[in-house]
């Protein structure tokens, strides 16, 4: 039974139903969340071991795989979920709505993270009229929204018609539309027909480190909704009685070898991107997504061997609420400065992070190892967390 609390309609605390989540699904989402946390709260930004920062342009790392991950599991997940309420009587209009409203306390929350702390504390210089639109979050709403109708909607063949379309429609607005003072089919950084239209209609509300272009920018969202999409079509299919688990696994793992290899070699002619999200890049990430997938299947679901797990079904539980908390600990401790008097005349300030690695990190490990050091403990701490939450059956609902 839902838990009455002051966020009700917007967040539902449920206890969880064991026998209605797949077990894989959670581990697999579980194991990309604290991908995530790990990738996204290094010690130092300056010190990062290649894997685990993105590729510096074209080509990829393990931290590239991390998104295109959650976005093909909450394709997966959108079968189970809309097809769970379609059973239990919610007419159309219903799911319609809830679909929705999902979408925009996603989208809006993502906001709300690009603005977090609001000037309160730390600098004071926040603005509306520079906030970032796009984002992380905003990205999954509109691959949710468009997934979910999709399903509901299309059979298998118009989704997969509607991947062809959207990763081919892609690659023709990327190579073949003329841009002003662009060289056609230009893929450089800053330089392309989707960071021309970021600058058009996101002037001024784009990410930080650029303000030209965005990586969760307008027109390469749509390779990412197909990144939804290519979810859901292995969601049906899990779902379907033509196969036993076994083969299920077995076709998962040739379908997505086959997407990988497809997706290298398309890197030819379109390179694999992840700040672009090239349709090689979606193609080829969405085919190691459904490999690794099937093995987590394979041994969860399968062969029900499951005493490795637990850690994976923590995260996978509540992962929004990871992202969430462990970004907005991310600005609080930015935010908040300590002034540390190196000499009478020249105090040094820090921000709390700062001061952290300087005092706790640093004098301990080499630069490498502490910023990594540094991005395990909020791994750990996010896990506490989420421990506490599971251990008193609450899930958190958007």
């Amino acid at each position: 039974m839902p838990v009455n609390t002051p966020l009700h309609g917007f967040f539902t605390f449920i206890a969880m139903n064991k026998s209605e989540r797949l077990l894989s699904l959670d581990a697999f989402r579980g194991f990309t969340m604290a991908s995530m946390v790990l990738v996204n709260n290094p010690g130092s930004w300056e010190h990062i071991y290649p894997q685990l920062e993105h590729a510096a342009w074209n080509g990829w790392t393990f931290t590239d795989c991390i998104f295109p991950f959650f976005l093909w599991i909450v394709g997966v997940a959108i079968t189970f979920s809309l097809s769970s309420r379609r059973r239990k009587g919610a007419t159309t209009n219903a799911v319609l709505i809830q679909i929705v409203r999902r979408t925009l306390v996603l989208f809006f929350m993502g906001i709300v993270l690009n603005g977090f702390p609001f000037g309160l504390i730390g600098d004071a210089s926040f603005s509306l009229s520079s906030i970032r639109i796009p984002g992380v979050l905003q990205r999954i709403a509109i691959g949710y929204c468009c997934a979910s109708i999709l399903y509901l909607y299309a059979s298998t063949r118009g989704i997969g018609i509607a991947i062809g379309a959207l990763l081919s429609g892609y690659w023709i607005l990327m190579t073949l539309l003329p841009v002003a003072g662009i060289e056609l089919g230009s893929m450089e950084m800053g330089k392309n027909f989707a960071s021309y239209i970021d600058s058009i209609f996101l002037s001024g509300h784009m990410w930080k480190n650029t303000m030209t272009w965005d990586p969760e920018g307008i027109v390469s969202t749509l390779p990412a909704i197909a990144s939804t999409l290519f979810g859901v079509l292995t969601g049906k299919y899990l779902q379907s009685a033509k196969h036993s688990p076994g083969e299920k696994t077995n076709w998962m793992i040739v379908v997505g070898s086959g997407m990988i290899f497809l997706g290298i070699v398309l890197d030819m002619w379109l390179p694999i991107n992840k700040s672009l999200w090239t349709s090689s890049y979606s193609i080829m990430m969405a085919g190691w997504a459904t490999v690794l997938f099937a093995i987590v299947y394979f041994i969860l679901d399968v062969k029900h061997i499951t005493w490795w797990s637990f850690p994976f079904i923590v995260y996978g539980s509540n992962a929004i609420t990871a992202y969430c908390l462990s970004a907005v600990q991310e600005s609080v401790i930015y935010a908040i400065t300590i002034t540390i008097a190196v000499s009478a005349e020249q105090p040094q300030v820090l921000s709390l992070k700062d001061y952290w690695m300087a005092t706790f990190f640093f004098p301990y490990a080499a630069p490498l190892n502490a910023s990594l050091l540094y991005g395990l403990c909020t791994v750990g701490a996010m896990y506490c967390i989420l421990w506490v939450m599971l251990k008193n059956k609450w899930i958190v609902k958007i």
